[in-house]
């Protein structure tokens, strides 16, 4: 061995002893903790109903945010206030740009998994740590989630309105010329359900949509868990000449292994997943290909963080992504997850994307029936905190069993 050999060698040696992990700093981030929470409820749910019972909080508009010991803001939006100050208890103090550590934290730091509404809460949290870290590297968020796959998100029309006079024939017409991918309706439903009139209506009404999009448009179906299997089966198969882009929530969703028995019964499209949370509720529909579609969304899966890690079984999977529309904030969420990944994708669109949202100056960006990545930092949205009812201020770290880690730093349960 020559001298230039020897010493190249103990230079290495040293500069190997030397060597430290990465951490945020030297990564690009500042060094940062989590020093306050804020939690305020909105004038309207989801829906546009008033905010005052939070009738269905699993579409919560409230709103999150994250400030840090610099100065950063992220914004969310979903949850409610009990769950809400068990998850910000547990981020205070904390490196808010470890967001997968952080998400395990809150999902398991209980003990107890956390259920839905818990995991509304957890997902509002979670899009608004995305929204910090993409403003402190001053990015988009489906810049940090592996850049664009796609140009534009197309939409479907929810509750597109009928036009004066007309028919849902007209409202279909105008909804495609609108630029919307599909206008969506639903099974004729009354206080007083009559099965065998509400398929016969609901095939009438669907055969007008039909005529209404034209050969070059879609339409699609919200059987809304209305109808039992046998009343499901018959409409379906009865629809299927109409060609649906896709037959929503065919029955009630709490036996998942009842599509087991209806997949082989049907050809149309199955969308289904609206109601349920993190991935392992989603996973059998999916890995058993006993849907086409995963209605599944933002925040209620548990954010973005966990919706990233369904897109991809989705794509290993052949399963499409038709997230279900649960507020302006977790519908920016979206754009930015589905800009990221190339499965199919079609989003929904809530009063022909009209409603106004007057504590957000800046939300998604809607146009021409489809909506579209935005260049600005983080989520690229701004809030107005004076519109809103503070219900809610964290400063304090709280968790009420130790937090175990392996060897190596990552989370393991108590």
């Amino acid at each position: 061995m020559d001298r230039r050999t020897l010493m190249t060698g103990m230079l290495g040696t040293a500069a190997a002893a030397l060597w430290t992990a990465p951490d945020a700093f030297a990564l690009g981030l500042p060094k940062d903790k989590i020093k306050r929470i804020r939690y305020y409820k909105t004038p309207t749910d989801a829906a546009g109903r008033p905010n005052i019972h939070q009738p269905t909080f699993n579409q919560s508009t409230n709103i999150v945010t994250i400030e840090t010991e610099s100065g950063l803001i992220g914004i969310g939006e979903g949850g409610e206030p009990s769950t809400m100050e068990q998850c910000a208890g547990l981020l205070i103090g904390e490196d808010p740009f470890r967001i997968e550590h952080l998400w395990q934290t809150m999902e398991r730091a209980y003990f107890y998994p956390a259920g839905r509404e818990k995991t509304h809460s957890l997902g509002a949290l979670d899009v608004a740590l995305w929204d910090l870290k993409g403003k402190t590297l001053g990015v988009p968020v489906w810049q940090l989630l592996g850049g664009k796959s796609r140009d534009y998100v197309e939409c479907y029309a929810t509750s597109y309105p009928t036009p004066k006079g007309g028919t849902l024939e007209d409202a279909a017409r105008a909804c495609i010329a609108e630029g919307f991918r599909a206008y969506r309706t639903g099974v004729r439903e009354n206080a007083t359900f009559d099965r065998f009139r509400a398929v016969e209506q609901t095939i009438e009404d669907c055969q007008l949509i039909r005529k209404g999009v034209g050969k070059d448009g879609a339409w699609a179906i919200d059987f809304h868990g209305t109808m039992d299997p046998q009343d499901a089966v018959t409409l379906a198969t009865a629809l299927e000449p109409l060609r649906p882009f896709f037959c929503e929530d065919l029955i009630r969703g709490e036996n998942i292994e009842i599509y087991k028995t209806l997949r082989p019964r049907l050809r149309v499209p199955i969308a289904v997943g609206e109601i349920y949370g993190v991935k392992w509720e989603m996973s059998p529909l999916i890995e058993q290909n006993l849907i086409d579609f995963a209605r599944c969304t933002v925040p209620n899966v548990g954010g973005i963080t966990e919706y990233m890690k369904i897109a991809a079984l989705c794509e290993t999977h052949y399963c499409g992504m038709i997230p279900h529309f649960t507020g302006p904030i977790g519908e920016t969420a979206l754009v930015h997850c589905l800009t990221a990944t190339s499965v199919i994708a079609l989003m929904e669109m809530t009063s022909a994307g009209r409603q106004p949202w007057p504590y957000l100056p800046q939300a998604y960006d809607f146009h021409n029936g489809k909506l579209w990545p935005n260049d600005r930092p983080g989520l690229g949205v701004t809030l107005d905190t004076s519109k809103l009812q503070q219900v809610g201020d964290w400063t304090e770290h709280y968790a009420p069993i130790q937090i175990n880690k392996r060897p190596d730093g990552s989370y393991t349960n108590w």
